[in-house]
């Protein structure tokens, strides 16, 4: 069953709080557990507006799997963050933090509440308590790792983190892995000049 709780941190974030304003609710837990239901059971008898979080459901066309609320759902009761953008675009908590942040901000402004709904939880902590700070992603340092990876193998680039220390080693468990933790871990990818995500 899921469980429904006050996020204080994006209540403390949104425009107004500490001074009586409308608080910000989150329903949170696994696909099946009834969340859906129970958000808009509460959005029929309240000035609830949801807003997703769900890593899949931001994606325009991903409705089979992915326990999209049917459309004529969405459209009875006001949902947010869900079909923002298109299956080829990247999407990731750097992006849903500012998203949500402005949702919550809307949905204040119309003097409704907003409830939080899904299960993806790193979505849901980076918004309560933040991201951490690091390097900008190198889509050209990422190619060449990625040819380096063809050529050589991702064993190869895995023996050589092990080599650059404990700071820079992960585990081999995917390829992905290995070539963020490497591009992490190159000079250039340390230089002060490289920004932070927001």
């Amino acid at each position: 069953m899921p469980a429904a709780v006050s996020a204080e941190h994006a209540a403390d974030t949104a425009p107004g709080a500490g001074h009586g304003e409308l608080p910000v609710l989150v329903l949170a837990g696994p696909t099946g557990a009834g969340k859906t239901d129970w958000a808009i059971r509460l959005a029929e008898s309240a000035p609830v507006e949801i807003v997703s979080v769900d890593s899949a459901l931001v994606y325009r066309g991903l409705d089979i799997g992915t326990a999209k609320p049917a459309r004529e759902l969405r459209e009875r009761v006001p949902h947010h963050l869900i079909d923002i953008c298109e299956p080829t675009e990247s999407y990731s908590a750097g992006r849903f933090v500012p998203d949500a942040v402005a949702a919550v901000r809307d949905v204040h402004a119309r003097r409704r509440v907003p409830l939080l709904v899904g299960g993806t939880m790193l979505y849901l902590r980076s918004l309560l308590h933040g991201l951490a700070t690091l390097p900008q992603a190198d889509s050209r340092l990422r190619a060449e790792l990625d040819a380096r990876a063809a050529r050589e193998g991702w064993p190869a680039l895995h023996a050589e983190l092990a080599r650059l220390g404990p700071h820079a080693w992960h585990p081999p468990t995917a390829s992905a892995s290995s070539g963020r933790s490497k591009s992490v871990t190159t000079p250039a990818a340390r230089s002060p000049s490289c920004s932070a995500r927001p």
